[in-house]
């Protein structure tokens, strides 16, 4: 009685509506881009797997051949990611209820470069009080761990490409960058999801206008600001 009467419980309680089961309304704007990147998350991660198992069978050129295969579809998922939270950040002053923003852990990820950053994050997270501020800036947190991960991934392909590394800690490196990067995915995907769920009616429309440049295919999105 007490959980309803204080607003704990999961129906009432508008911090825990991005986790929500969405209506037939909003499910139809959330799934054609949770599709798109969860495919493209796919299709990285086979490409990368392939990698591996070419390396292992000592192919080493092949398994070059599908790192930089791998390299582009990295660019092309990490266009997708930034667009979508560009967007989102452009509609969150839509929402008439306060989108709940995540607490991203630190602990779930593996590459000491996300790890430090999310370490520092979350002094600055702990300053911010106000609704609408914590979610632009899990946005913005968001969007430099996308920056920091496709630079660090583009470097190392550039390491191996250049002096053709075959030691077991570069590939390695590879495979905690694509962990970590299939992990921001995944956060991004629920930040939409629960600025969705907080959205009046009306902003549909136009927030599924902004989303037609991440689901068609052909449709150059905006770039990831990190050095090539």
């Amino acid at each position: 009685m007490l959980r309803r009467v204080l607003g704990l419980g999961a129906r009432n309680n508008p911090r825990l509506a991005g986790l929500a089961r969405l209506g037939p309304e909003l499910h139809a704007v959330y799934h054609p881009v949770a599709q798109e990147v969860e495919t493209h998350a796919a299709i990285l991660s086979i490409s990368l797997n392939d990698a591996f198992e070419e390396r292992a069978a000592l192919h080493h050129d092949m398994a070059w051949r599908m790192v930089r295969l791998s390299a582009g579809e990295w660019d092309r998922l990490a266009e997708m990611l930034m667009a979508l939270l560009n967007i989102l950040a452009k509609r969150a002053t839509n929402a008439h209820l306060a989108v709940p923003a995540r607490r991203i852990v630190p602990d779930h990820f593996k590459s000491r470069v996300m790890m430090d950053y999310l370490h520092m994050h979350e002094l600055l997270d702990q300053l911010v009080f106000n609704s609408h501020r914590r979610f632009q800036l899990q946005i913005r947190l968001l969007r430099r761990a996308i920056e920091t991960l496709t630079k660090e991934f583009r470097y190392t392909c550039r390491y191996l490409e250049r002096i053709q590394d075959r030691s077991p800690e570069v590939w390695i490196r590879l495979d905690l960058y694509f962990h970590d990067f299939d992990l921001i995915a995944k956060e991004t995907l629920l930040a939409f999801r629960a600025l969705l769920a907080c959205l009046p009616p009306a902003a549909l429309a136009d927030l599924t206008a902004d989303l037609r440049t991440v689901v068609q295919p052909g449709v150059r999105t905006l770039p990831v600001h990190a050095n090539r």
